[in-house]
């Protein structure tokens, strides 16, 4: 059996729909999962390699002869073909469609594994049937016993077990697993949980790409991979503040930020000139320039840490820079996270504990913490998906979930505005898309008023609309 490959590969399947530039290589003996969300184009990618969709560009090569393809897709085309052969509207009867068993016994199929199949899901009853007159769950496994009746060399399975009781979807697991000794497999799944045990790749996409390919055999990159879809696809709620911990409340009716006519400059070196801007509650911002644009100086003109901030006309939160306020009084309403607060937390503590450190603005923790702070760590642990590393060092995690960690210790307040300096410095690919998938939720999740700094323009976020270019 020879490797599949496509090769900047690009398929129409409508006038609507392409997936394009796919470039994706299955090996012999490999047994693949496609993971992502909602419309990320894993059905798609699938029906490809059953020669599903109109070539548009590149090349797919070692495509499978013999292969099966079982989905919601081609259940949809069954039921169709079977609407087509209705003559409700001549013949005054109830359609039930054409007979389970003349559906059951394709050319492709053999005999033998064809009554084996029949036996072991209990259609014996149902072949005298018509097809119309199946349940949803009758019409899954139906598919399921055409496809592995035809001792495919590529079998294709597009959420499998949905649609199954309990003991169907034992059984359908069983008779996978002793299949993948002999077969390739590749499934589509939206469940991290129902991946098989003879799973060796994933595949991870988003927006018609594949992003990430990834080896079961990697348990770092593999965990990293389900990490992002837990938090790319499941419903999450982020936890709320206790009240003692929230911000003051603000005037609704004044801005958060508001710099007029902002200026740094160190001797001749003007860094920002007549910077006029405005940052309303809700409006997230995303702040991009190049490498000495003066993003950070803008970021400590807000926080108070720059020398210049009382230069210049700056509102921050209800007061006017240089009225007496205190840098504390500043900093109760600042969520911050940058990679030199990472560098800074190298205190040996545990994860929970660095996420309750939020609650008192600590790098460390050196008071007795409340039950309710310990359970809102918890959930923010389980938002992360690292709920079983609640009592692990936080130096030895890796260092993108470090980072998804200190953000979470900066939001455990839920602060009038979570300034976030570069969060995805350092980080490779996979983990930048956890940190990002982590700030859209919190955009889309709380009251949280983000203000999201980077030199990438392109690494943008669902939720935020505004944008601030330096330099």
């Amino acid at each position: 059996m020879s490797s599949i490959l496509l090769d900047n590969y690009s398929v129409r399947f409508n006038q609507h729909f392409s997936l394009k530039q796919i470039n994706w290589r299955l090996d012999p003996e490999q047994h693949w999962v496609i993971l992502g969300g909602n419309g990320a184009g894993k059905s798609a990618l699938a029906a490809i390699l059953c020669g599903v969709g109109e070539p548009i560009s590149g090349a797919i090569h070692g495509l499978v002869a013999k292969t099966a393809l079982v989905s919601f897709e081609a259940q949809a085309e069954l039921i169709a073909q079977e609407r087509k052969k209705d003559a409700a509207d001549i013949l005054d009867v109830i359609p039930e469609g054409t007979p389970v068993k003349d559906l059951l016994n394709s050319p492709e199929a053999d005999p033998k594994r064809l009554v084996e199949l029949i036996e072991l899901f209990k259609f014996e009853a149902l072949l005298e049937r018509g097809f119309r007159k199946l349940s949803t769950g009758e019409t899954r496994k139906l598919m399921l016993i055409r496809a592995l009746a035809c001792r495919p060399d590529l079998l294709v399975l597009d959420e499998p077990f949905e649609g199954l009781d309990a003991a169907s979807t034992i059984l359908v697991a069983g008779l996978l697993l002793e299949l993948a000794r002999q077969t390739r497999i590749v499934m589509v799944l939206n469940r991290v949980d129902e991946i098989p045990s003879f799973i060796t790749h994933l595949a991870y996409m988003e927006h018609g790409q594949i992003l990430h390919c990834v080896a079961m055999s990697d348990p770092v990159a593999s965990a990293d991979l389900q990490q992002l879809l837990h938090l790319k696809t499941t419903d999450l709620t982020i936890p709320q503040a206790p009240r003692e911990h929230l911000p003051p409340k603000l005037d609704p009716s004044q801005p958060l930020v508001r710099l007029r006519k902002a200026r740094i400059a160190y001797d001749e070196k003007q860094v920002l000139t007549d910077l006029d801007w405005t940052i309303q509650a809700g409006e997230h911002w995303q702040v991009t320039g190049p490498n000495g644009s003066g993003k950070t100086c803008l970021l400590n003109l807000i926080t108070g840490d720059h020398p210049q901030c009382y230069t210049n006309d700056i509102f921050v939160f209800g007061m006017q820079r240089g009225s007496g306020e205190s840098i504390w009084q500043i900093k109760r309403y600042i969520g911050y996270v940058s990679s030199g607060l990472q560098w800074e937390y190298r205190v040996s503590i545990t994860v929970r504990n660095v996420i309750i450190s939020g609650f008192y603005d600590s790098i460390g923790l050196y008071q007795k913490y409340t039950e309710r702070e310990r359970i809102i760590a918890e959930q923010w642990l389980a938002v992360l998906g690292m709920s079983a590393r609640a009592t692990e060092s936080f130096s030895q995690l890796s260092y993108g979930d470090q980072r998804l960690v200190l953000i979470a210790r900066a939001m455990v307040k839920h602060p009038s505005l979570l300034i976030l300096d570069e969060p995805c410095l350092g980080l490779d690919d996979l983990n930048r898309q956890l940190v990002l998938a982590l700030i859209e939720k919190i955009c889309a999740g709380t009251e949280t008023t983000v203000l999201y700094v980077n030199h990438r323009a392109k690494d943008q976020i669902a939720g935020i609309q505004q944008h601030l270019a330096l330099g």
